[in-house]
């Protein structure tokens, strides 16, 4: 076997375990004596943080996000940072809170605004200086946020949800403890575990997987696919939420060298157009991706010649076909009937369609069109027409 060069990073280091959150101070006080604390929107959920930090010597200022960061929310979160003098950046919660605190770490030791630094829409300026350094401290199973070197923010104006993006970003430490993620409840358990699964496929897949990865993403999989049912049903199975929290963490490591694909490059604009939370329109979209890429694959496989076996359309397929043994069980089971047991699997757990958002067919031209200029779409293993972007999302309405 040809292992293709790759390349690789992650976090500097993690730390993984039920009760590993009382060591935050240990990994905090290298970093200085004062801290911002990035939180969601009840910062009382972190009061167990600022004490740890307190204990450390640290004094803190506490800094809450309450939604799915926008441009304006971490600008304001970067100019606290600057006012307090901030040493170093904690985010405590969910994905949303952690790519917050990831772009106030970056743009608090940067000029300009957070525009300057965007993909897409922005100037797509490099970082000139190192961020303040950060610890992320996820709450939730789902985008691995605490391994990405991104951070997803909304531009109301432009009505677009884009990244900052720089290696520089990613945390110093990565603290996951899968025990703050025994409160949260069956609907948001399912939602965030989805984003992992679709992450961990979508990695799997996508024309930049790499050795480094597909072993995460293969036994991530795997992993959800016996664990986020229980973890559903019974949030204090401690066995579920560790399976969820380290596959989580999993499919971040594996989206941050992979890449990503139509689902991300869907979503994307949907979260900029509408109020609606990114996990869940992963989910709703996961199934209907999938089969859009699978039949695009056959095609790409029968029309590359006589032999298929060895072309990237025909690997893709192979690829599909594993990921259904994985999610199924079964050693014999067809790429459909993975795409079937994810549809399944999205009804079981009670994911809303497209339209709960407000989304209509007037709408699907605009999202489809959007998603084509997605940095997701680079890694999506085959190409997708606006026709083919347009009927997934009808479909998942």
């Amino acid at each position: 076997m040809v292992i293709a060069p790759f390349d690789f990073a992650t976090v500097a280091h993690i730390v993984f375990g039920s009760g590993v959150r009382e060591r935050l101070g240990e990994f905090s006080s290298p970093l200085g004596k004062r801290a911002l604390v990035v939180t969601g929107r009840t910062p009382g959920r972190a009061a167990w943080a600022l004490a740890l930090l307190a204990q450390a010597g640290a004094t803190t200022t506490t800094f809450a996000v309450p939604g799915e960061p926008s441009v304006n929310d971490v600008e304001m979160g970067a100019a606290l940072a600057r006012t307090r003098r901030a040493d170093f950046v904690v985010a405590i919660g969910g994905g949303s809170v952690i790519d917050a605190g990831k772009a106030i770490a970056a743009l608090a030791t940067n000029d300009g605004a957070a525009i300057d630094y965007l993909e897409v829409v922005g100037a797509g300026r490099p970082l000139g200086r190192p961020p303040l350094p950060s610890i992320a401290v996820p709450t939730t199973a789902g985008t691995g946020s605490e391994a990405t070197r991104n951070a997803v923010l909304t531009v109301p104006d432009r009505r677009v949800k884009v990244s900052l993006r720089n290696p520089l970003m990613l945390p110093r430490v990565a603290i996951i403890d899968p025990e703050l993620s025994r409160d949260l409840p069956p609907s948001l358990t399912a939602s965030t575990g989805l984003d992992a699964l679709t992450q961990l496929i979508e990695a799997y897949v996508s024309v930049r997987a790499q050795a480094m990865t597909d072993p995460l993403c293969v036994e991530g999989i795997r992993l959800v696919a016996r664990s986020l049912r229980t973890a559903c049903r019974d949030g204090t199975n401690a066995a579920a939420r560790e399976a969820m929290a380290l596959a989580s963490l999993w499919s971040g490591i594996a989206l941050a060298n992979a890449g990503l694909g139509a689902v991300h490059g869907l979503a994307g604009p949907i979260g900029g157009m509408f109020e609606a939370p990114h996990g869940a329109v992963c989910a709703a979209l996961l199934p209907h991706v999938c089969a859009a890429n699978l039949r695009a694959c056959r095609q790409a496989a029968e029309a590359e010649g006589a032999d298929p076996a060895h072309t990237p359309a025909r690997r893709t397929v192979d690829r599909f076909a594993y990921v259904a043994r994985l999610l199924t069980g079964d050693p014999g089971a067809s790429p459909e009937q993975g795409v079937e047991w994810l549809g399944i699997l999205v009804d079981d757990l009670q994911i809303p369609g497209l339209a709960a958002y407000g989304i209509a067919d007037e709408d699907i031209s605009a999202i489809a069109t959007q998603a084509l200029r997605s940095s997701s779409m680079k890694g999506n293993p085959c190409a997708l027409r606006l026709d083919d972007l347009s009927a997934i999302v009808r479909a998942a309405l």
